[in-house]
Formats: C-alpha cells, structure tokens, sequence
C-alpha cells in the first residue's frame, strides 16, 4: 500500500466514528428514538458509501486482512471518551464483550461465506 492510500484509509477510518460522537446523539436528542434509526442510516449509509461503494474508495483493503467499520467505531469512539476523562477501567468489560461478539459473528459468518 502507498503512502497516500495509507493516508486516504486512515482519514476513512476516522470518518466513522467522527461523524458518530458529533451527529448521533444530537439525531436522538431532537428526533427520539427515531432519530437514532434515521442516524443508524445516513450516517453508516453515507460514510460506508465514501469508504467502500464509490469508484475510488477511500479504504483500501490489501492482503488477507478484512476489517469492518465497526472496528474503526468502537476504537474510535472508545478513545473519545477516554480523552474526555471517562473511567477507563469500567469499559473493559464493554470491550471484552465486543470482541467476543465480533468472534461469534465471525463464526457465523464462515458458516456461509
């Protein structure tokens, strides 16, 4: 991978979780529940689209290595909160927790790709 495609994934990466900690919970806040629903769409909808469903995408997935968007979420927003001065520890278990749901959903995924 060349420098600038290394730089384009990294700026695709930080996307995510980005437009996640500025726009969703203002979406909650002013629409309820809905407003999560509509956030869950256009903001996955339309960063998924500049990362991976235009012509020239911003990611570029090279060799055996495939990670999804959530990853680039669940870091990104974790270490927002952790700059924020949230208790580091008590996430631990959020953490654990979602790695073996990503193991399980692994698992699954095998079973028909």
């Amino acid at each position: 991978m060349s420098f600038s495609l290394g730089i384009a994934t990294l700026l695709g990466s930080f996307l995510f979780p980005f437009f996640i900690r500025l726009t969703w919970g203002k979406m909650v806040d002013v629409w309820g529940p809905i407003g999560g629903w509509m956030a869950a769409a256009f903001i996955t909808g339309t960063i998924w689209t500049l990362n991976h469903g235009i012509s020239t995408p911003m990611i570029t997935q090279s060799g055996t290595i495939w990670v999804d968007m959530g990853l680039a979420a669940g870091v990104g927003c974790w270490v927002a909160t952790a700059q924020l001065g949230f208790n580091k520890q008590k996430s631990l278990k959020n953490i654990f927790t979602a790695i073996i749901g990503g193991i399980f959903g692994a698992g699954i995924l095998t079973l028909f790709l």
